[in-house]
């Protein structure tokens, strides 16, 4: 079911009240591998090399150039401590997939998977900056970035992802807790612009702790894609609720990017010694 969220111009893509398909599930499974990942603060290469899998084996799933297996599902979970969240993903993308082997089908054009990022179209952050402010009831969260297209053609949409993680090292206790307060969207408040115009955006992954969001280059008036060359400022918000914040912080630190590509995402992380967020 899609659903349109006329206040932010989003719209939810996660399959609700039906059948997943087996290319939503290995999207799903490779969003959720990326999430726990993030929360961990984990690197893809450090990932793998607690797996014991090649280093460039976790952007490949994450991307969707592998699919999920059993063994690397297992792993994951233990390394991340994601309790079994990654193991009941690829649970559901195997009964997707015996379900698609078992149905007779007509052929039909090959479904290509969506690429979590804007890497196709080599879009690269030469700057990033954030702040946070704090009412006493909630954290509203603001990055400002500087994107550039080193590619070929035109960008269309760049992808945030926002996380949370209440009980840091208890995962259990954690989704328990987001499933009886999950994050909503009303919540939120998501805005976003560029170049003084507002941005309109799109739902990716809707789940209780863990959102995905496309940032369109476009809204009511017009389409304002970043061309093949050029470099623009972005700017968007949200805001968090202090019962959906992780416990025992001390105050919030955002630490500057690891990497200028754009293989990163927006996250509110927690770590053991402050539960403050971080970025990557």
């Amino acid at each position: 079911m899609l659903t349109d969220h006329h206040a932010g111009a989003g719209r939810s893509m996660d399959a609700q009240g039906e059948e997943i398909t087996v290319d939503q599930a290995a999207e799903d499974f490779a969003a959720e591998v990326a999430r726990w990942r993030e929360v961990r603060g984990m690197s893809k290469r450090a990932l793998a090399r607690a797996m014991g899998f090649d280093p460039s084996y976790v952007s490949h799933v994450e991307s969707g150039r592998h699919k999920p297996s059993e063994d690397f599902a297992r792993l994951a979970d233990e390394a991340l401590k994601a309790g079994k969240s990654i193991w009941r993903r690829w649970r559901t993308y195997e009964k997707a997939r015996v379900r698609t082997s078992l149905t007779p089908s007509s052929p039909s054009a090959p479904h290509r998977l969506e690429q979590p990022y804007a890497t196709d179209s080599a879009l690269v952050v030469q700057h990033d900056a954030a702040s946070l402010q704090y009412d006493g009831r909630s954290y509203r969260l603001t990055m400002r970035r500087l994107l550039r297209n080193t590619g070929t053609e035109p960008v269309t949409r760049y992808l945030i992802r926002i996380s949370v993680d209440r009980y840091p090292g208890d995962p259990e206790q954690s989704n328990a807790h987001y499933r009886a307060h999950p994050l909503t969207w009303d919540e939120l408040d998501l805005t976003a612009t560029c170049r003084g115009e507002k941005m309109r955006w799109q739902a990716k992954h809707d789940r209780d702790a863990f959102k995905e969001v496309w940032l369109l280059f476009d809204n009511e008036h017009g389409r304002f894609p970043l061309y093949p060359g050029e470099s623009v400022w972005i700017e968007y918000a949200y805001t968090v609720g202090h019962e959906k914040w992780a416990t025992g912080s001390s105050g919030p630190c955002v630490c500057p990017p690891s990497s200028s590509k754009s293989n990163w995402s927006s996250r509110l992380l927690s770590t053991p010694s402050s539960g403050a967020p971080r970025h990557p």
